[in-house]
C-alpha cells in the first residue's frame, strides 16, 4: 500500500510543516492588506512580518519572551523590543503620536538571530534586508494594529480582520 509512489503521495508528507507555512502566508496576506500598497511592496511587507511573526509564535516556544504567547505573539514581539531598549519607539507604535523610526540594525539587534536567519531565508534576501524590511514596516502595522493607543485583545488574525472593516 506503501508503494504508490509515482503518483507523488509520499512527497508531500510534511503536512504539519504545511499547515504553519499556510498560516504564516495567511497572516502575511493580512498584515500585506494591513499595511495597504503604500510602496508597491506591500505584499513583501507583510510577508516578511507574517514570517517573523509565524517564526517567534512556532519557532521560537515558551521562551524568556512568554507574553503575548501563540493566539498573539505580537505582545510577544513588542515586548521583545522594548527589552532591547527601544521602548520609546514601541510605545510611540502603539500610542495614537507620531511613530518613531527604528533602523534596521536594531531590529537586528533585538531579535533573535536564528529567528531573523528564518525569516531572511523565507523571503529571499539577506538577514540585513530582512531587518530593514521589517524595521519599514513594523511600526506602520502596529499603528495601523493600535489604533485606539492600547494593544486589543484576541488573536492577531482576527484583530487584523478588525482593522480592515
Amino acid at each position: 500500500m506503501a508503494e504508490q509512489d509515482g503518483s507523488g503521495d509520499i512527497g508531500p508528507v510534511p503536512n504539519r510543516t504545511k499547515g504553519r507555512t499556510m498560516a504564516g502566508n495567511d497572516l502575511g496576506s493580512l498584515l500585506g492588506s494591513l499595511l495597504g500598497g503604500s510602496g508597491g511592496q506591500s505584499g513583501g511587507a507583510g510577508g516578511i512580518l507574517g514570517s517573523l511573526i509565524g517564526a517567534l509564535a512556532g519557532g521560537q516556544g515558551g521562551g524568556s519572551t512568554g507574553a503575548g504567547g501563540g493566539s498573539n505573539p505580537l505582545g510577544g514581539l513588542l515586548e521583545m523590543l522594548t527589552r532591547s531598549g527601544l521602548t520609546d519607539q514601541t510605545q510611540s507604535w502603539v500610542g495614537t503620536g507620531e511613530n518613531q523610526p527604528v533602523s534596521g540594525a536594531q531590529i537586528a539587534e533585538a531579535l533573535p538571530d536564528g529567528t531573523l536567519q528564518k525569516v531572511a531565508q523565507d523571503a529571499g534576501v539577506t538577514p540585513q534586508e530582512a531587518a530593514d524590511q521589517i524595521a519599514q514596516s513594523l511600526p506602520q502595522a502596529v499603528d495601523r494594529l493600535t489604533p485606539t493607543g492600547s494593544m486589543p485583545s484576541g488573536s492577531l488574525e482576527d484583530i487584523i480582520r478588525e482593522q480592515r472593516l
